[in-house]
């Protein structure tokens, strides 16, 4: 039996925790935001509509908290409890892919370049904007199967039930 550093399954249940609670969030966001079509001419409304601009805030900085977590610390985390070691990020999605925890490591990278594109777009292009919410929309059953799936095999790994 492989003995952990003392704290790490608190620490891997506290991320385990943050996560689930940003996807929860993100899940109900994304439910409202996208009760209506996500169109350029909607998207040119944000300014005088508070209501839909503070949903696209909320669904940007949610959807990138989501994707961060998983990506920059409970993906590391689990490659250290499998006993390997994280490297760059392109590398820790190749590997998350071969070990079937994310369905496509470039669909992930796309994932990680939507929240830039969100963000930057924002006040210069609504069809730009337009097209990467809607297109992060989609993501977000991969980011969901993505947790679970790691979740389970930190469960697996430590005897962990959440």
């Amino acid at each position: 039996m492989t003995r952990f550093a003392p704290g790490t399954k608190e620490r891997i249940r506290s991320l385990i925790e943050v996560c689930r609670l940003e996807e929860q969030y993100l899940q109900r966001t994304d439910s409202r935001l996208f009760a209506i079509a996500l169109t350029p001419s909607t998207i040119e409304s944000l300014p005088q509509n508070d209501i839909l601009a503070e949903r696209v805030d909320a669904f940007v900085a949610r959807f990138g908290r989501l994707q961060d977590t998983l990506g920059d610390k409970l993906l590391p985390t689990f490659l250290i409890l499998m006993e390997e070691t994280p490297g760059a990020m392109i590398e820790n999605l190749d590997r998350a892919e071969r070990l079937g925890l994310i369905e496509s490591a470039d669909d992930w990278a796309t994932i990680r370049k939507l929240r830039n594109r969100m963000i930057h777009e924002y006040v210069k292009n609504p069809s730009e904007l337009a097209d990467a919410l809607n297109a992060a929309h989609e993501y977000i059953p991969a980011l969901r199967a993505s947790l679970e799936a790691i979740v389970q095999r930190i469960s697996a790994r430590l005897s962990i039930t959440d």
